[in-house]
């Protein structure tokens, strides 16, 4: 499952990634030249991982990055400010912009609701995935 979960959901990012250099607003997302970048690398490795890794490590990679996932779109949530996009994005105030680097990687509300989302799926993938150490005692 965890394979499966990181070529599909890597191959998302990836096309993502690519989408946000020509439509910035893609989906309501702040996409910028960094936020693409951030996207391109971790569907490049998703997508490597669930080609040609191992199932133990394409779950290590689902749990991993899909709790990073999660913490950052809830962190988004928790930590962002009423404020503008200073990428040049016209979006307007959003109310929970979250300037991880000002001007060039800045999350708002969408994102931080696609963050939380695909953490999850991410970590379902990874938690459903049996490898062939994991045997059960009873």
């Amino acid at each position: 499952m965890a394979n499966r979960t990181a070529t599909i959901l890597g191959t998302v990012f990836l096309l993502v990634g690519i989408l946000g250099f020509v439509i910035p607003n893609l989906g309501g997302a702040h996409f910028s030249v960094a936020h693409n970048l951030v996207h391109i690398i971790s569907g490049a490795v998703a997508l490597w991982l669930g080609l040609k890794g191992s199932p133990q490590a394409a779950k290590t990679f689902c749990i991993v990055f899909g709790a990073v996932y999660l913490l950052l779109g809830v962190a988004g949530f928790v930590a962002g400010a009423d404020a503008s996009p200073s990428t040049g994005i016209p979006h307007g105030n959003d109310t929970k912009m979250l300037k991880v680097i000002p001007g060039q990687l800045e999350l708002g509300t969408m994102d931080h609701i696609i963050h939380v989302l695909m953490g999850g799926i991410f970590l379902i993938g990874g938690f459903a995935t049996r490898t062939v150490g994991a045997r059960r005692t009873a």
